[in-house]
């Protein structure tokens, strides 16, 4: 029997990260799946992209007809944590002009896709005491979408980062869709960390010194944090990898620096994946990815919903308990 590809779209797509989680869950539930567009402003990004997808992304989503965008089912965005400052008079799509989000906004109005998953930083929850996200929930209403949000942490998916992210769920049909659980373990840090390590990677002698006067970790292996004020700590993962932070922010067992490798397998990144960038871009590239896991999870409870060839037999028998429950 022909089957239908769920097709869908990556805007803000960086190295690939929904792409990843998206195309591994469909996989694994025997759905054909088909990127018909993708968009990053990042030259480096789309370099990466390409290098591993075989598609170039299109530039400045701002500079993209929303009516040039071809068809989809399901759209992706990690859209950038800008100031929201223009948001303030509650006035729905009209008050987002100006950020990024309204490009997100005049898509969904114009294609109608099945669901959407976004993703932003856990701090746009309370951004304006609530105010922001309360405008970006309705104006995704607005457009006829049932919307859910969640702050959600990568290491509660499998992943030893500790990473929390608000993840906002939009669906056509009023479907009884809940985020997941958490999964316990989460895979440790010896899975994760290389074996041998380039001496460029090792913080100076001093530097080194230096941590160990200040602290002793009660683990092994073990990512040391030092933060703005030069506290040190110390956990069997990792504190959130960060595009910009500070060379030594993050040092394994208090000695070296992560590698791009070690930081893509944080991120959930499989090791086929390839890195052709310089580390500094790397690190960026990581630092504002999306952990493929946790974007996994959230995807593999969805799709049943979006995708009509999925037995529905689990679904409804989800939506039943629930609502007897209630």
């Amino acid at each position: 029997m022909y089957q239908e590809k769920l097709k869908f779209i990556d805007l803000f797509c960086g190295i690939g990260g929904f792409r990843v989680a998206f195309e591994k869950a469909c996989k694994e539930n025997d759905v054909k799946s088909e990127c018909v567009f993708s968009s990053d402003i990042d030259k480096y990004a789309q370099d990466s992209y390409e290098a591993n997808f075989g598609e170039r992304p299109s530039g400045d989503i701002t500079k993209i007809d929303e009516k040039s965008i071809p068809n989809h089912d399901i759209l992706f965005a990690g859209f950038p944590c800008q100031p929201f400052s223009i948001i303030g008079q509650m006035k729905g799509m009209n008050d987002t002009r100006g950020t990024l989000f309204f490009d997100i906004a005049r898509i969904l109005k114009e294609k109608q896709p099945k669901a959407f998953v976004l993703e932003n930083v856990k701090q746009l929850v309370g951004h304006d005491k609530g105010k922001t996200l309360k405008v970006i929930v309705q104006s995704l209403k607005d457009l006829d979408y049932h919307v859910q949000y969640s702050v959600l942490n990568a290491l509660d998916y499998g992943l030893p980062q500790k990473r929390e992210r608000v993840v906002i769920v939009g669906h056509k049909e009023p479907i009884m869709f809940t985020f997941p659980n958490p999964e316990k373990p989460y895979k440790s840090l010896a899975k994760i960390l290389e074996k041998k390590i380039d001496d460029k990677y090792f913080a100076s002698e001093h530097i080194r010194n230096k941590r160990l006067e200040k602290h002793k970790s009660s683990y092994y292996p073990s990512i040391w944090h030092e933060n703005k004020s030069g506290n040190i700590c110390s956990y069997p993962y990792s504190c959130a990898l960060r595009s910009g932070a500070s060379h030594n922010y993050l040092l394994v067992n208090g000695e070296r620096r992560l590698t791009p490798r070690e930081m893509f397998r944080l991120q959930g990144f499989p090791d086929k994946y390839k890195i052709i960038v310089s580390d500094a871009q790397a690190k960026k590239q990581a630092g504002n990815a999306v952990p493929v896991n946790m974007i996994k999870a959230v995807i593999d409870k969805l799709l049943p919903y979006v995708d009509a060839s999925l037995d529905q037999t689990e679904v409804l028998k989800e939506y039943d308990l629930q609502l007897n429950a209630s």
